[in-house]
C-alpha cells in the first residue's frame, strides 16, 4: 500500500462515523503528494431528497468560500505580479466610485492587500440579497453603502469588492470569466451534490450557487465556484510543485492569515499536527482544502453538510480537525 493510501485509510474513520450517524449525507476525502500520487475515498449520498443519489468521485460540489482562494486570490495576485495593480494601493485605484460621495471616508483607504488578508473593518456578514435581485443595483449598493466600521474580522465583503475590481478591470462579469481548469460556475444537477432547500428561492439547490449574496449578484468574488475532488487535488499539486517558497499565498499578513488563505493557529480547521508551513481554507457548504508544503502533501474534504438544511449540527468543525490530525499523525 502506498503512503497516500495508508494515510487516507486511517483518516477515513471520522468521516465514516459522521455518515453512519447521519450527521452528513455523504463526503469525499482526497489526498495527494508533491509527486502527484493521490488517493480518494467516497461515502454516502450526494442527495437525499426528493430522491436519493449516491456520492461519486466525479460529484461536483458547490465550493462556497473556497472561491476566495481558488479563483479570486489567484486572479488578484496574478494582476499584482503583472504590475496591473499594486496590492498596497487603495481599491479606488480601480474602483474610483467606491464611496464617491464621501471622499474622506475610511472605505476609500482600504487596500487590495487588506482585503486579501481580511484586515478591514467590514462586518462579518451582511444580507445583500434582501435588498433586491437586480445584480447591477446590488453592485451599486455595495459600492455606495455606508459600511459600519468594526474590528477586523473574516468578511465576505472584502472578496465581493475584490470581485468587483476584477469585473471592472476585465469589463465583464465574473461568471463570464474562465473559472480555471477543473472548475465551473454551475454544475449538472444530475452530477452535483445537493445543498439546501432555499427559503427565498423556494427550491432545493442542486448545481446552482448556494450562497445567497452570490446568487443575488449573479456572480461574485467570495463564492460561486464548483469543482470535484480531482479538480481540487490537481490545483494543490500545482501549488506543491512551486519552487517559490516566498509566494504570497504562504506569506503571513496576520497571526491567522496569509494572502487569501488561513494559516495554522489554535483551533484552526486543519488540526494541530500539520506543519507551520500549511495553508487552508473552508467553505460554508462543507468543503475544505489544506496544503502542507513542509510535509509535501495536501488534502481536501468535501461534504454536503447543509443538505437539506443548514439548521443542524453536522459536526463539520470537529470533523475537519480530526481528519487533518489523522493525516498528519506522523
Amino acid at each position: 500500500m502506498s503512503r497516500v493510501e495508508s494515510l487516507i485509510e486511517r483518516a477515513m474513520a471520522p468521516l465514516s462515523q459522521a455518515v453512519d450517524c447521519a450527521r452528513l449525507p455523504g463526503g469525499v476525502l482526497g489526498l495527494v503528494d508533491r509527486d502527484g500520487n493521490r488517493a480518494v475515498r467516497v461515502l454516502g449520498a450526494a442527495q437525499l431528497t426528493p430522491e436519493r443519489r449516491p456520492m461519486r468521485q466525479a460529484t461536483w460540489f458547490d465550493l462556497a468560500s473556497l472561491t476566495k482562494v481558488l479563483f479570486t486570490t489567484e486572479r488578484i495576485l496574478a494582476l499584482a505580479e503583472a504590475g496591473t495593480i499594486d496590492l498596497d494601493a487603495p481599491l479606488i485605484s480601480v474602483l474610483p466610485d467606491f464611496r464617491q460621495y464621501n471622499p474622506d471616508n475610511w472605505e476609500r483607504r482600504i487596500t487590495f492587500r487588506q482585503c486579501l488578508g481580511h484586515q478591514t473593518p467590514f462586518p462579518a456578514v451582511f444580507p445583500l440579497y434582501t435588498y433586491g435581485r437586480d445584480p447591477d443595483l446590488l453592485r451599486a449598493f455595495v459600492l455606495q453603502h455606508e459600511w459600519p466600521a468594526g474590528p477586523a474580522v473574516y468578511s465576505d465583503i472584502n472578496f465581493i469588492l475584490l470581485g468587483l475590481a476584477l469585473e471592472r478591470l476585465e469589463g465583464r462579469s465574473i461568471r463570464a470569466m474562465n473559472p480555471g481548469t477543473g472548475f465551473a460556475w454551475s454544475a449538472d444537477p444530475a452530477q452535483a451534490a445537493a445543498t439546501e432547500q432555499c427559503t427565498w428561492r423556494n427550491r432545493l439547490l442542486v448545481g446552482e450557487v448556494h450562497d445567497d449574496n452570490c446568487a443575488a449578484l449573479q456572480g461574485a468574488g467570495h463564492a460561486g465556484l464548483f469543482g470535484t475532488v480531482d479538480g481540487l487535488l490537481d490545483f494543490a499539486v500545482g501549488k506543491l510543485a512551486t519552487t517559490a517558497p516566498d509566494a504570497l499565498i504562504r506569506t503571513p499578513v496576520s497571526a491567522r492569515r496569509t494572502h487569501g488563505w488561513e494559516r495554522p493557529h489554535d483551533g484552526w480547521s486543519g488540526g494541530e499536527r500539520c506543519s507551520a508551513d500549511t495553508i487552508g481554507h473552508t467553505g460554508f457548504t462543507g468543503t475544505g482544502l489544506w496544503i502542507d508544503f513542509a510535509r509535501g502533501h495536501a488534502w481536501t474534504l468535501l461534504s454536503n453538510r447543509i443538505h437539506p438544511t443548514r439548521h443542524f449540527d453536522s459536526g463539520i468543525f470537529a470533523l475537519r480537525r480530526a481528519v487533518g490530525d489523522l493525516i498528519n499523525a506522523d
